[in-house]
């Protein structure tokens, strides 16, 4: 994967230094922030539904309230007022049943369209995804130095991405492909290797100079690199749909 994304940066970057691979991670991220953003809107949705519901004292339990004004002879008004409550009551609990499942209306509508055959090069996206991975986790790391010194364009997190992977691949129904690779585990076992392997290195120098420095800042390196794709796959574990 290392070997990859440094072959796709010969290719060539564009004016902001973004190899291919870089801008179509980009890609991913606008499709998970779309994403988030419907989240966000539907939780607003809920939460307003929450506070105007609660005074329902049953939901399960709900008269009629039209049919109980007729059977007690109201007024025409009353009636009419019933049926108004019924109404506003039907609607609030339909909306507030709806829940989160909003993710799988939106890939019930898009997966007949991603699945058809003029789409046919997507048959294989998941294996671009360990590129890809790679790619985010430089970027979060780069992103987080700039934040140190305090560089307007940092940041320290960013679940757009993961949130654009977990989506992309239910569109795509390329979720058990993926999970064949096991390649959130041949990352940890790789890093935790190549840590140990440094270590030791480490532990057989007896005394400091310059190349025990430097493999000192490997092990830190390592650590970022094995930190990072921990979060990233959390974050792409609780995305998933």
């Amino acid at each position: 994967t290392e070997k990859f994304n440094k072959d796709i940066r010969k290719l060539g970057t564009n004016a902001q230094n973004q190899s291919y691979l870089d801008q179509f991670r980009v890609l991913v991220t606008e499709i998970g922030n779309a994403m988030g953003y419907v989240r966000m809107v539907r939780s607003g949705g809920v939460h307003y539904i929450s506070n105007a519901i609660k005074f329902v004292p049953d939901l399960e339990k709900t008269p009629n309230y039209e049919e109980q004004a007729v059977a007690s002879s109201l007024s025409e008004e009353s009636v009419t007022a019933a049926r108004n409550v019924d109404s506003v009551l039907n609607n609030l609990m339909q909306k507030f049943a709806e829940g989160s499942d909003y993710f799988k209306i939106l890939v019930e509508v898009f997966k007949d369209e991603m699945r058809k055959e003029q789409n046919f090069h997507l048959r294989n996206f998941y294996i671009i995804v360990p590129p890809l991975t790679l790619s985010y986790v430089d970027h979060m790391l780069a992103s987080k130095d700039k934040l140190t010194k305090k560089n307007k364009e940092s940041n320290f997190c960013d679940d757009g991405f993961a949130l654009g992977l977990a989506f992309v691949l239910k569109l795509l129904d390329q979720n058990k492909q993926f999970d064949g690779l096991r390649w959130f585990e041949s990352v940890q076992m790789h890093y935790s290797e190549e840590q140990e392997k440094v270590r030791r290195e480490l532990a057989g120098r007896k005394r400091q100079d310059d190349e025990t420095q430097h493999l000192q800042l490997t092990v830190n390196r390592i650590m970022s690199y094995r930190r990072e794709f921990e979060l990233l796959f959390f974050s792409f574990l609780s995305a998933r749909i």
